[in-house]
C-alpha cells in the first residue's frame, strides 16, 4: 500500500501480468472465464461513512465471495495496525480470517478494493493456482481479481496529487488499466463509468493504448507499416537460414527452415498463449485456449 509515498508507474511487471492471464485461462478454461462477464457493480460494494464498520465490511466481503463463486466460504473481517493494506489467513476453510489496515476505519470507500484482493487470494488458493515467489504470486492475485471483474476497485483506489498519494495492490496504475482494458476488449464492458478517481481514468486510458498495441503486432493483419516491414525482413532472414530469432523485443519467432516448412510463433493478443502457424501469406488462426480468431499475414 502506497500511502503518501511515491507511486511506481509504467509496465515493470508486464511479462508476469501476461503470464497470469494465460494461467487463468489454462486453469479455469474458456467457459469458466466467460462466466465472469459482469463485473462487481458499485452499488453492491458501496460503503458509506454512516454504515457500521464491521457489518459493512462483512457485507462487502459477502458480495465479493458471491462474485467469485465461493458460496461455502465465510470471511471474518477485522482491523488492526499493520504495514500492509490487508492480510488473509489461507486455511482449509470454510472460514477465512481477513485483517484490514486500521487506516480503512476512516477510508471506508476503499474497503472493497482491499477485500477484492484478499478474497481473490482465497479463490486462487482453492484453485491450487499460484506463482513461485511472493512478488509474482501477488501480481497473479491482482491480475486475476482485475480480469475476473473486481479489480476496477483496486485501480479506483489510486489517487495522486501534488502533496499526497494512495495506491493499493502490487500492479502499477497503468498495469491495472492494461488488465482492465484486456477484460473490456473481451467482454465489451466499459469500467470507466465507475471510476471516481480521475487518476484511475487516466491510467485506464494508458492501459487501453498498451492493450491495443498487442493487437497490432505482426504477423497480425492489424500491424502497422513499420512492424510489417520489420517482419518481412526477419522472415527473409529466417528463410535464408541467416537468423531464426528476430531482434530483442519482437514478440514473434520462426522455426528453422531445415525442420520442415517455415512457421512463425507469436502470442495470442487476448490470452498470450503462444500460437504457431505456417508462413504462407494470409492465414486465419484460432487460439485453442481463449478461442480468439486471428487474421494473420504471415
Amino acid at each position: 500500500m502506497a500511502n503518501g509515498g511515491p507511486v511506481e508507474h509504467g509496465y515493470p511487471h508486464l511479462d508476469t501480468v501476461r503470464a497470469a492471464i494465460t494461467a487463468l485461462y489454462r486453469r479455469l478454461s474458456y467457459d469458466t472465464v466467460r462466466t465472469f462477464a459482469t463485473s462487481v457493480l458499485p452499488a453492491d460494494v458501496t460503503f458509506c461513512d454512516q454504515d457500521d464498520l464491521h457489518l459493512g465490511a462483512q457485507r462487502v466481503a459477502r458480495e465479493l465471495v458471491r462474485h467469485y463463486r465461493l458460496p461455502d466460504a465465510r470471511m471474518i473481517v477485522s482491523f488492526r495496525a499493520m504495514m500492509h493494506a490487508a492480510n488473509v489467513e489461507l486455511a482449509a476453510g470454510p472460514e477465512y480470517f481477513v485483517e484490514l489496515n486500521d487506516r480503512f476505519r476512516t477510508h471506508r470507500r476503499d474497503i472493497g478494493a482491499a477485500l477484492a484482493h484478499e478474497v481473490m487470494h482465497v479463490y486462487l488458493h482453492r484453485l491450487g493456482l499460484s506463482f513461485p515467489g511472493t512478488r509474482d504470486n501477488e501480481i497473479l492475485t491482482d491480475t486475476a481479481a482485475t480480469y475476473l471483474g473486481a479489480g476496477w476497485l483496486l485501480l479506483d483506489a489510486f489517487r495522486e496529487d501534488g502533496v499526497s498519494s494512495q495506491k493499493l495492490g502490487y500492479l502499477t496504475p497503468e498495469e491495472f488499466g492494461y488488465v482492465l482494458a484486456k477484460r473490456a476488449l473481451v467482454f465489451g464492458e466499459d469500467p470507466a463509468v465507475w471510476f471516481t478517481s480521475p487518476q484511475a481514468y487516466t491510467a485506464y486510458l494508458k492501459g487501453m493504448a498498451q492493450a491495443r498495441r498487442d493487437e497490432q503486432q505482426p504477423p497480425l493483419t492489424a500491424a502497422g507499416w513499420a512492424g510489417r516491414r520489420r517482419y518481412a525482413r526477419d522472415r527473409r532472414s529466417a528463410r535464408d537460414h541467416l537468423a531464426v530469432d528476430p531482434h530483442p523485443g519482437v514478440p514473434y519467432s520462426f522455426t528453422p527452415a531445415d525442420r520442415g516448412p517455415l512457421r512463425v510463433c507469436f502470442p495470442c493478443p487476448t490470452c498470450h498463449q503462444r500460437i504457431r502457424v505456417p508462413v504462407r501469406g494470409r492465414v486465419r488462426a484460432r487460439c485453442g485456449l481463449c478461442r480468439t480468431v486471428l487474421e494473420c499475414d504471415t
